[in-house]
């Protein structure tokens, strides 16, 4: 009997809303500050993000510029390599999160001059093999664009419960390259203390992985705890792009984890100015969680704690407002 591949699946999410048309700054693109360090990282321009999942609308009128190439490598569309269009809708909304356009509609992603390697790895069923995975994951790391532009992060909001060794070595292995991997924490979170729920490829130490909050910093009672959960963004209620150019309100830590792939874009273009020199993986890493607030909660369910861009620049006006005007 031949051995069916080993599935690696959508991270569960919900859809609380579907609409036509809308006019806005996502709260969670305002509530991780990105608008506050737009100018200062050019809004992400010139950092290119594989986003691993179901595909992208390639004709969202808030994407379709945004997304410098793709590739399908799931048995959808006859197996088609070029015919990358999502037939899901998690991926368009992954996207939308990272670099909708800031055009005065729809929209507007954490990164807006960011460009999306639309990478399809799951079905519209929301399930592919793990050697699609692993094959995408090398694929994004030795891309290169039309002026010889590089993936500088891979996004996925997906995972499955088999840690396969030829996965983690193809993470490790972009990691080694200087690629930072944003990974899903998981939703199968439920409030207990003492659980701990691990996911692959987002239980990996290489990762970022990452948790989902609520508008009020609230832990959501879906995000996964583990030892290895590095920080916390917004995952509930969240919009963005959707199929057929509409939008749409998600929840899950699939929707935490492009916030913070589109975060890296604003930071690696902020940060290798500041130093004047490429930054690799770990710099980055670091200065990522430098960018943290903690919440309360135990690590292993907000890790560094919730993500805001601007809280380094905040610390460094208080400290400098405390030099000026010392306590007598």
């Amino acid at each position: 009997m031949t051995q069916q591949p080993l599935q690696v699946k959508l991270i569960p999410y919900t859809i609380e809303s579907i609409i036509d048309s809308t006019n806005e700054t996502p709260k969670g693109v305002s509530l991780i500050q990105a608008p506050a360090i737009w100018e200062q990282s050019n809004q992400g321009e010139g950092i290119v993000i594989a986003v691993i999942d179901t595909g992208v609308d390639t004709n969202h009128p808030d994407l379709k510029d945004c997304i410098i190439g793709g590739r399908n490598f799931t048995s959808d569309y006859d197996g088609d390599s070029s015919v990358f269009e999502d037939n899901n809708g998690h991926g368009t909304h992954v996207s939308g999160t990272i670099a909708a356009a800031l055009n005065n509609e729809g929209v507007v992603g954490v990164a807006p001059k960011a460009k999306i390697l639309s990478l399809k790895v799951l079905t519209g069923e929301g399930s592919g093999n793990y050697e699609w995975i692993i094959d995408a994951i090398n694929y994004a790391v030795e891309w290169r664009g039309p002026n010889n532009e590089r993936a500088r992060v891979i996004s996925m909001s997906l995972g499955g419960p088999q840690d396969v060794p030829e996965l983690h070595e193809a993470v490790q292995n972009a990691v080694n390259k200087d690629v930072s991997v944003v990974v899903a924490a998981g939703n199968e979170g439920d409030d207990r203390e003492e659980t701990l729920e691990y996911s692959y490829p987002g239980s990996y130490n290489e990762v970022i992985q990452v948790g989902a909050v609520d508008s009020s910093l609230n832990l959501a009672p879906f995000t996964n705890a583990n030892e290895e959960v590095d920080l916390v963004a917004p995952g509930v209620n969240i919009i963005s792009t959707y199929l057929e150019n509409k939008y749409a309100t998600l929840s899950g830590t699939s929707m935490a984890t492009p916030h913070v792939a589109g975060a890296l874009a604003l930071l690696i273009n902020l940060c290798e100015k500041e130093f004047g020199r490429s930054l690799i993986e770990a710099e980055i890493y670091a200065q990522l969680v430098r960018r943290t607030l903690p919440l309360g909660y135990r690590k292993s369910s907000e890790g560094n704690g919730f993500l805001m861009l601007d809280l380094v620049e905040k610390i460094h006006d208080i400290i400098n407002v405390a030099r000026i005007n010392p306590s007598k």
